[in-house]
């Protein structure tokens, strides 16, 4: 088998591939053999008819092509650890049959992406300040009045809505009396003075009765998210189903009880716990983000191949559509939001696809570097750790158990490995203090 490599640039290359007819010939007997299974041959058992028989049934070319795609599956690899010096192909390879025919070599050639080179720069002692966050009584005090509402004892009544009441709205919106889609809602709840709906709406329902409709004109904000109504002067029509009182509780050691803590204080000490560890994290992503641009920054790379940005770009459009869809919102509304098409979105992502897998390719570098390896031991312990988590989601647990999720969940932790200890050769032993 000879096999020769072209550099079609962009890491991508071109493969030809040619084996003698003699090299050939076992692939052609065991197409025939593979054909021969499926094809009722009369007077031959199933896998026994002669090349000349199976011939007259299905036509040489059909012999040769099984043949071909038999030998090219079973030499391919070959041919990569030949030709590609280690490098990692990337994507489905395409792959074209040059030359075939009855007692001749078999050509085809291969064109393939491949993971870019990369050659690091500096990345250890760069210095990264992680901000270390404060929290304020006032961030404690905030919480606590969130906690307290979402505590509050409602009761209907048959009083005009006030400041603090909980309003039940039927809510239908109209455009020059034409209603607009999607625009009648049925039981929406406001709190009087939160402001939940565009402004001004708060000010026309005060001093609403249970029964009683309301009719007015609000202008909509420029930028609201909903496009069809930015910018526009929207009828409303507003009928109040239900008003409540609402009676917010006294902060006091027995709420804190009830609340499964001691007292006010361990309450308190609780919120002031949670809000910290919040912060960290979110001082952590930013120095590591920080930490991996610089790396990526001081990098060299060879160019990335078209199908691996177009594949990261479809998966950062799929997530994006995903977080607006678990967000209640609508892909297509955002768009419009955006006034913005979904190619043109998908424009705008690729230079965040190319960080994306530039950052990817420097953690796996790193990772070949300094060695650093997850033992399977460890992934199958996280794997039984997340099969217990989710024992009773059938689904779950169907992909759990996959092929594929044993290597994502191990690519996943070596990442994180390799990050930790970036993180642990970078970060400065000490940082600013933030209180957000």
């Amino acid at each position: 088998m000879q096999s020769t490599k072209k550099d079609l640039g962009k890491s991508q290359v071109e493969l030809t591939v040619s084996l003698e007819f003699k090299e050939f010939q076992p692939y052609l007997e065991e197409g025939v053999r593979h054909i021969s299974e499926h094809i009722k041959i009369e007077g031959f058992r199933p896998g026994k008819a002669p090349y000349e028989r199976l011939k007259q049934k299905v036509g040489e070319i059909s012999i040769l092509e099984e043949a071909a795609h038999i030998a090219i599956r079973k030499t391919i690899d070959d041919v990569f650890a030949k030709e590609l010096a280690g490098r990692q192909p990337v994507g489905q390879p395409k792959v074209e049959i040059t030359k075939l025919a009855p007692g001749n070599p078999l050509e085809y050639k291969v064109t393939i992406s491949l993971l870019p080179t990369v050659v690091l720069g500096d990345y250890k002692g760069l210095n990264i300040v992680k901000e270390k966050p404060l929290v304020s009584t006032n961030d404690i005090d905030k919480t606590i009045k969130e906690i307290l509402e979402m505590r509050a004892k409602e009761s209907l009544s048959s009083e005009s809505a006030e400041e603090g009441d909980k309003l039940v709205l039927n809510v239908s919106l109209s455009l020059d009396k034409v209603p607009v889609e999607g625009g009648q809602a049925q039981d929406v709840t406001v709190i009087l003075g939160k402001e939940y709906m565009v402004p001004g709406f708060d000010d026309k329902v005060r001093g609403i009765k249970q029964g009683e409709k309301r009719e007015f004109k609000l202008l909509y904000p420029e930028t609201h998210h909903q496009a069809n109504l930015a910018g526009k002067m929207v009828e409303f029509s507003v009928t109040a189903t239900s008003i409540y009182k609402r009676e917010i509780p006294a902060l006091d050691d027995e709420l804190a009880k009830a609340m499964h803590f001691k007292n006010v204080a361990d309450l308190k000490a609780a919120i002031e716990k949670n809000i910290l560890a919040d912060r960290e994290r979110q001082a952590d992503i930013k120095a590591e983000l920080k930490m991996l641009e610089i790396i990526v920054d001081k990098a060299k790379f060879d160019d990335i191949p078209e199908d691996l940005l177009e594949k990261e770009a479809d998966n950062m459009m799929t997530e994006l559509e995903h977080n607006v869809t678990a967000q209640g919102g609508n892909f297509e509304d955002y768009l419009k939001h955006l006034k913005k098409t979904p190619t043109e979105l998908r424009l705008e992502i690729l230079p965040n696809a190319v960080k994306r897998i530039k950052t990817a390719l420097i953690i796996r570098e790193v990772g070949i570097i300094e060695k650093i390896e997850v033992k399977q031991k460890e992934v199958e312990e996280k794997l039984e750790e997340l099969k217990k988590m989710y024992a009773h989601d059938q689904e779950v647990l169907k992909q759990l158990n996959s092929h594929e999720y044993f290597h994502h969940l191990e690519n996943m932790m070596f990442n994180d490995q390799v990050v930790a200890q970036l993180k642990s050769w970078n970060y400065a032993d000490t940082g600013k203090q933030s209180e957000s």
